[in-house]
Parts: structure tokens; C-alpha cells; sequence
């Protein structure tokens, strides 16, 4: 009997910790929605997450600089993030930098806005039901 009050303790703490953890993430995701970050395009393959923060240095302290990449191969997407700490040296970004080369390319640098939420695409076909056979017939 007092094994199963063990373990349900136990359980109960996990489930308060992992509230708190989702707390904590959710709250610090909001924070940083709030910030406006610029949008880096034209971006070199060989561009880091460092190279670019350095870069953007120049104008002021940068918070967050990062380089999307793609989920199953690592690579650059040639496009990245820069969040600076005060956003007020977004729009000196922007003025200061669009159009100068980094790491061999002419970037483009401008405010980034929010991503659309897009319809999930349906890739034809029929998902059920009758599949029929290999033959389509032709509407005209």
C-alpha cells in the first residue's frame, strides 16, 4: 500500500513540474513573439549562425541570430533571423546593411512578418474508398 502512495506522489510531482516546465516554455515564446525580428534573405550556404550575428553587430547588440535550416539535411536555407535588444536598432539595420555582401552575397535585410497560416495541400487522390482500378476515364 505504501508503495502505491510512493508512486503516486511521484507521479503528481512529475505532473506539477512538467506544468511549471510548460509554463515557463509558453511565457518565454510569448516574450519573444513580442520582439520584432528582421528577416535576412539571400543568405550564403556557408553562413553560421555566428558569422551572421557578427555581422549584425555592427549596428548593435544583437540577442538572437539564427539560420534557418532544413530538418533532414542540416543545411542552410539561405535565409535567417536576427532579433536585436533594442528594437530600435531594427531600422538602422535595415538601412545599413540591406544590399552589403555577406560571405560572398548581397543580402537583403527587412522586418519580418508573421507566417500565414496556410491550409495543409492535398496532394490529389482519394485517401478511401473506392481506389478503382488503373484506368481514368476522361471527362470530355
Amino acid at each position: 500500500m505504501w508503495l502505491n502512495k510512493g508512486v503516486q506522489k511521484l507521479a503528481c510531482t512529475f505532473v506539477v513540474l512538467k506544468q511549471v516546465d510548460l509554463t515557463l516554455s509558453i511565457t518565454m515564446k510569448e516574450e519573444y513573439m513580442q520582439k520584432q525580428n528582421l528577416f535576412v534573405g539571400s543568405l550564403a550556404y556557408a553562413t553560421t549562425d555566428d558569422s551572421l550575428k557578427a555581422f549584425f553587430e555592427t549596428v548593435g547588440e544583437v540577442e538572437r541570430a539564427s539560420v534557418a535550416t532544413d530538418r533532414e539535411t542540416g543545411r542552410s536555407r539561405g535565409f535567417g533571423f536576427v532579433t536585436f535588444a533594442d528594437e530600435a536598432n531594427n531600422q538602422k539595420a535595415i538601412d545599413q546593411l540591406n544590399g552589403k555582401e555577406l560571405d560572398g552575397r548581397a543580402i537583403t535585410v527587412n522586418e519580418a512578418r508573421p507566417r500565414e497560416d496556410k491550409p495543409r495541400r492535398d496532394f490529389g487522390g482519394d485517401r478511401g474508398g473506392d481506389r478503382g482500378g488503373s484506368f481514368r476515364q476522361r471527362s470530355w
